[in-house]
């Protein structure tokens, strides 16, 4: 049952359209999945290529005409229990929400915040348009929904975001005309979300709009502050309420008029293949020379002490665990810092922002534990990584009962080299197994294990 003051006011703006809207709210959600670009596939003997959806048999998979990585499944598909999901190849989103940030025209190199990004999906779409390059910072103020936002960070392999469980007032504090883009999927009301979302319906109210709306302006406010002169702005939400949208965008043009509004739309059910959804491109004035170099209060980490001793176990792992030199990860090494919280070790980009006094669910790349005269990868690491990047591949199939036992914590045989594999699946990697006298130890994490 929709709240009748909230049809009352779509009949309003809608007029002729109205009935055709309603009628929407009774059929069935659009699903669709996006193609994780930065996950590679690695075949024997043959040259790594990107995953397409051809790789995905089995799948009834039909474009979304705005992400070019974006697409349809139907009732019929389960992509959250395929293996291919565990492994990073896609990100499971509403189709709507995949058109908001191909409007950041993010380039690789670039420093990105995400600034109300849980659970994830706008915030590894924006990675895949990085790729691999520049800064991604992805924050959420709520810290359980930051725990998943950077658990799916981890899931599609991002090897250069930090997120982060702070206010956009205290980062607008920490970051002043820093970020070349930064995207505002703001907290809303969530009416685009009703046909999907039986709890948002349940909590609708004309006094949470409102209330919503002066969370909005508080929200903006705080990013015009962290954008640099020249950069891109995007807001966007998943409402109908002008108050929200229009409006918000109006009361903050008004406030900084050293904004133009350069595009406002809005996609509806009863029009597209998705559900609601509302965004708008901001331009802040002003130019930078092609040199310009932003710089955060407190100013960048400085990386290990070169006098750390402890990270020759580091090294020596990976100089055992690296296929050849000049792999990807060796090219982040050299172009990236090691940052060390305790015994575990992160790999962040060059000038990344001074963290201390923020809170931080992770500074980068993790790519281990140090622990008593050894060093163990972790499952972040195995999930940024490629086949072609390691010694030792373990393969196995999506459709073998061998992945499935992997994937609920079972040991496995198999014949080669004792020490660290890399386990992937169709030439997607998924985790790490450790290989002694025929049997291959299972180093899938406990708490993603199927049972």
């Amino acid at each position: 049952m929709l709240p009748e003051k909230f049809l009352e006011r779509m009949k309003d703006m809608l007029g002729a359209e109205y009935d055709a809207f309603v009628q929407s709210f009774e059929q069935d959600k659009y699903q669709a999945l996006r193609i994780n670009p930065m996950k590679k596939k690695y075949i024997e003997d043959e040259q790594c290529r990107s995953s397409m959806p051809e790789d995905l048999e089995g799948f009834h998979l039909t474009p979304v005409s705005w992400e070019e990585n974006g697409y349809y499944y139907t009732k019929e598909d389960q992509p959250g229990k395929h293996p291919y999901h565990e492994a990073g190849v896609y990100y499971i989103q509403e189709p709507s929400a995949m058109a908001v940030v191909p409007l950041l025209e993010v380039q690789p190199g670039e420093k990105v915040l995400d600034l109300c990004a849980a659970p994830g999906g706008k915030s590894t779409q924006i990675a895949g348009y990085l790729q691999g390059e520049g800064l991604l910072v992805s924050n959420e103020i709520h810290p359980a929904r930051a725990k998943i936002l950077s658990e799916n960070i981890e899931r599609m392999g991002v090897p250069n975001a930090c997120v982060t469980n702070e206010t956009p007032t205290r980062l607008s504090e920490k970051f002043p005309e820093y970020f070349d883009r930064i995207l505002v999927d703001a907290p809303c009301s969530g009416e685009g979300m009703f046909r999907k979302n039986e709890v948002a319906c349940e909590e609708w109210s004309p006094e949470n709009v409102e209330l919503c709306a002066a969370r909005q302006d508080e929200i903006l406010d705080c990013a015009a502050q962290m954008l640099r002169p020249g950069g891109r702005l995007v807001y966007s939400t998943c409402t109908f309420a002008t108050l929200e949208n229009e409006g918000s965008i109006s009361r903050f043009a008004e406030r900084h008029p050293e904004f133009e509004v350069q595009k406002t739309w809005r996609l509806w059910p009863h029009k597209v293949q998705g559900e609601g959804h509302f965004a708008a491109v901001l331009q802040k004035s002003g130019e930078v020379a092609e040199d310009y170099e932003t710089y955060a209060v407190g100013g960048t980490e400085p990386g290990c002490s070169s006098k750390d001793k402890e990270l020759s176990l580091w090294w020596d792992f990976w100089k055992e665990l690296e296929a050849k030199a000049g792999s990807a990860l060796s090219e982040r090494l050299s172009l990236g810092i090691l940052l060390r919280f305790g015994d575990e070790l992160y790999l962040a980009p060059k000038g990344m922002p001074a963290l201390k006094g923020m809170k931080v669910m992770r500074p980068g790349l993790h790519l281990g534990t140090l622990k008593k005269n050894r060093f163990e990868p972790s499952h972040a690491l195995a999930l940024a990584l490629g086949g072609e990047d390691v010694r030792h591949v373990c393969h196995l199939k999506a459709d073998d009962s061998v992945t499935v036992g992997y994937l609920n914590g079972q040991t496995f045989n198999y014949e080669g080299d004792k020490g660290w594999y890399l386990i992937v699946v169709d030439g997607y990697s998924l985790g790490w197994g450790k290989l002694a006298g025929g049997i291959m130890k299972n180093h899938y994490p406990k708490g993603l294990r199927k049972n």
